[in-house]
């Protein structure tokens, strides 16, 4: 089943929280759509949902081609999942999976027998059949998560829309469950909208990526994609980390034959692992810099180095061996050579 929105916009009073967007989900993929607070991914989620409706005249909603537009949440065959679970504390895991089986009308409602085999499929499926006769309070947080998915699939949806699923849960279980649910797509091929701040968790498991900010959708590709060739100053900065400085500062910096500097006023954006080290010499190439702060907790080492000539601060990240090789330590100088740069035409001046 293929979502698709065109030209979506909804305002909350004075305030736009879509302002025309537009999306495209294929049959049968994952796809995130990744935005910091505030830039509407959950709004267009609930629109997609039925929860919520755009604004008179502005849009439309197709599943498969059919517009759902002005159909209500409730017969659009539309699974949700809540980030804080919406379980029913009072029910068992069973009952909770059971529900949505049991308060459909009548003649759509299958019989008692059909709907506890159901239920107990799908708790097999996201691996809690043997928790069936617990309650959610007797349950971890991803235990709990996965019975609100169970849940969500036992009205044999046509899409699966996840609103910041693994927000309330520790990072290693968030880690844990988000490469389980990578797993359990792949299982069960159901177009599936994934709502996250986080980027690391859109880049990991999702198909295709949708950026939002302020309302607006500002890039759609695969994870490489956005991540290696980002289309907005705003999509560079929000991927990663990223050192945004002054574009005739880094002229010596950049290694011959490699990208050519801005000479004008501008910005330039470099990762920190694209920037290289060299013991420090003031004939050679690249800028002078003083290490002032290092650290090497970890498989990589994270370095904050102050440019000599313009006092601006750079964030490197080299290899252990890297750092090993150059014996570097605070207040000491080097020299920093950038392998690779990224301007946008509007940071520049005309």
């Amino acid at each position: 089943m293929s979502i698709e929105a065109h030209g979506i916009r909804k305002k909350f009073g004075a305030f736009t929280a879509l302002d025309g967007v537009d999306l495209h989900v294929p049959q049968g993929k994952l796809v995130a759509v990744l935005g910091p607070s505030g830039s509407g991914k959950t709004t267009l989620l609930r629109i997609i949902a039925g929860l919520e409706f755009p604004d008179p005249g502005s849009g439309r909603i197709l599943f498969h081609g059919d517009d759902v537009t002005d159909i209500p949440a409730g017969r659009r065959r539309v699974g949700f999942v809540f980030q804080h679970y919406a379980l029913f504390r009072h029910m068992s895991v069973l009952e909770n999976v059971a529900f949505g089986l049991r308060v459909r009308r009548r003649r759509d409602r299958p019989a008692p027998p059909a709907i506890l085999e159901r239920a107990h499929r799908l708790l097999e499926l996201v691996q809690l059949d043997g928790l069936a006769g617990r309650f959610p309070s007797q349950l971890s947080g991803g235990q709990r998560q996965r019975v609100a998915l169970a849940r969500a699939l036992a009205v044999e949806p046509k899409v699966l829309l996840l609103d910041e699923p693994f927000g309330a849960l520790d990072a290693r279980v968030r880690k844990e469950l988000r490469r389980w649910l990578r797993r359990f797509h792949d299982d069960i091929q159901l177009t599936t909208i994934f709502v996250t701040h986080d980027q690391e968790e859109a880049l990991e498991i999702a198909d295709e990526v949708v950026i939002m900010n302020q309302g607006r959708v500002e890039q759609v590709g695969t994870p490489q994609q956005v991540y290696d060739n980002p289309s907005t100053p705003f999509v560079y900065q929000f991927l990663g980390n990223v050192n945004v400085l002054r574009a005739p500062a880094l002229a010596t910096a950049l290694r011959p034959g490699g990208v050519a500097a801005a000479t004008q006023e501008g910005l330039i954006y470099v990762r920190p692992h694209d920037i290289e080290l060299a013991p420090h010499d003031a004939g050679g190439p690249g800028l002078s810099a003083i290490v002032r702060h290092l650290h090497a907790a970890g498989p990589h080492a994270r370095l904050l180095l102050e440019q000599v000539q313009t006092r601006e601060q750079v964030e490197v990240e080299v290899s252990r061996s890297e750092l090993s090789g150059l014996n570097l330590k605070v207040n000491d100088l080097v020299r920093m050579r950038v392998r690779q740069v990224r301007s946008f035409a509007e940071d520049f001046a005309i």
